[in-house]
């Protein structure tokens, strides 16, 4: 059941809803051809699950899926009725490149995977959070590690624009996508405790889930996987990773606790 914060601000999301809405977690260990096993990624599902649950999300997992298995339950939940629910979470625990994902015999592409849920697709979800949250390699390289220098301050001047006065949003408003690292580069995991991302996304959402507006909560993400030391499995050499998500949200979104 969503949370029932009553007086939530015009410049929130209304999360009071009569439920919080569906968690669609897709997860791959196993994959057809030479792509590798996912080993730790059921510790990412497991975690998720638990996490999502306690913020009040009916979470339903599907393991190593076809494409055409994904894309039928994609389309499954975009059809759904979304009238009576808060918002919506998509995840992906999978082998990836840029722009794209893989399911257990072939890659879809992203935009595959958010197109049905779009304003002009999707009726019940318009003017809802849309969450998407990937983890999975966006590229081949590694991010380096590098020491910081304390900068000078300059000045940029803002640009404002006046909105018009419409009553209308695009349909692509609303959607906030999350990747495990930025394009082009690797994302890493560990075989026995699951990916860094996910681990430090859910102890962050244990810890500040209910409380923390939800781009401050990634914000924070971002920074405790910016300065974890990672070693690839079987290599010595230091490596960092650089999560990063893209916002098309309208308002503050913040997953209260029921009262």
């Amino acid at each position: 059941m969503a949370g029932n914060r009553k007086n939530y601000s015009p410049m929130e999301y209304n999360m009071n809803h009569k439920r919080r809405g569906k968690a669609l977690i897709f997860n791959q260990e196993n994959f057809q051809g030479g792509l590798g096993k996912r080993l730790g990624t059921n510790k990412d599902r497991d975690n998720l699950r638990e996490r999502f649950q306690a913020l009040g999300f009916e979470v339903n997992i599907q393991n190593d899926k076809t494409k055409k298995e994904v894309l039928r339950e994609i389309r499954k939940a975009a059809e759904m009725d979304h009238a009576d629910a808060d918002c919506f979470v998509c995840i992906f625990l999978t082998h990836g490149e840029e722009g794209q994902i893989s399911a257990y015999d072939d890659k879809i592409k992203i935009k595959e995977i958010t197109d049905p849920f779009r304003g002009d697709q999707c009726k019940s979800l318009v003017g809802k959070p849309k969450i998407f949250i990937f983890q999975a390699c966006a590229g081949s390289r590694y991010e380096d590690p590098v020491t910081g220098m304390i900068a000078g301050y300059f000045d940029d001047k803002d640009v404002v624009e006046e909105a018009a006065n419409i009553y209308t949003i695009p349909a692509g408003a609303d959607f906030l996508m999350c990747y495990s690292s930025a394009a082009g580069f690797y994302s890493i995991r560990n075989s026995k405790l699951g990916s860094y991302y996910i681990q430090d996304l859910c102890e962050t959402l244990q810890q500040h889930g209910s409380s923390l507006e939800f781009t401050e909560l990634l914000t924070l993400v971002n920074l405790k996987v910016s300065q974890r030391d990672m070693y690839p499995e079987g290599g010595e050499e230091k490596k960092k990773q650089m999560p990063c998500f893209t916002s098309m949200l309208t308002k503050k979104l913040y997953f209260t606790k029921n009262q």
